[in-house]
């Protein structure tokens, strides 16, 4: 029988095998790097383009912002000129209001009445004088309860005259103008005018 040697044939396969291994172990990693490298790109791409669109969201806020920053400002233009609107109206309803009341004042002064001093404080009437009788400023009271223009009328004191006391007796009366209060409102919270000083 031949005498074979087989070591040199297991020692080139057990090398063929070695290097068949290193070449797929080399294989593997250039993949797996290939693999990462790809999947680091796309999430790249997507980070910069969520970053673009983050940028693109923030400066349509910034734009909407300052839309509704203008929007306020017109509100607040047109509340002011609507305030000063209303303000114009009331003051030209109210422009012959002098002349109303003492037109009032003629209708519920009865016969027998005589105002000697009247006074005018914001939405109050002080009305000073005399009468001959409690019957006629009971007269009086009535018809300024009634009356349209002038409300709450409110009788002070009556006193007998201290010159004649049989004749006239001393009264002051206090009476309230009808939507005075929102007229003075009005004029207290109406905005300057623009370029007013104080």
């Amino acid at each position: 029988m031949a005498y074979i040697n087989l070591l040199p044939w297991r020692e080139v396969a057990r090398k063929e095998r070695q290097k068949n291994y290193v070449m797929i172990l080399a294989l593997t990693a250039l993949a797996s790097f290939l693999l990462f490298f790809i999947v680091n790109q796309i999430y790249n791409a997507r980070l910069d383009g969520q970053a673009k669109r983050n940028q693109y969201l923030e400066s349509e806020i910034r734009i909407l912002d300052q839309r509704i920053a203008e929007i306020r400002n017109l509100n607040e233009t047109k509340r002011s000129l609507q305030q000063r609107m209303t303000l114009i109206e009331q003051l030209q309803g109210s422009r012959n209001l002098g002349t109303q009341i003492m037109t009032e004042i003629a209708n519920i002064v009865p016969n027998g009445v005589y105002l000697t001093q009247l006074e005018k404080k914001g939405p109050m009437l002080l009305l000073v004088g005399k009468s001959e009788s409690n019957n006629r400023l009971s007269n009086m009271l009535r018809d300024a309860e009634q009356s349209e223009l002038l409300t709450e009328p409110y009788l002070e004191f009556i006193q007998a005259g201290q010159d004649r006391p049989s004749l006239l007796s001393d009264f002051r009366m206090h009476l309230k103008i009808s939507g005075f209060e929102a007229l003075d409102q009005a004029s207290a919270t109406a905005p300057a005018p623009q370029g007013a000083t104080k």
